[in-house]
């Protein structure tokens, strides 16, 4: 049960990255946003759902 909260948190991670994309205007920015963004999901994935 506790892979859940790792899931859920992982899911917020994703909407919140996402929305607040949306509302830069820079692409640039929002590339640098995803890629910040999968690195802390890399990082959630390896230190907890390994």
């Amino acid at each position: 049960m506790e892979n859940w909260t790792y899931y859920a948190a992982l899911l917020a991670l994703i909407i919140i990255g996402v929305i607040a994309a949306k509302k830069i205007a820079s692409c640039l920015i929002k590339s640098v946003m995803i890629v910040v963004l999968l690195a802390i999901a890399a990082y959630i994935y390896y230190q907890y759902l390994r």
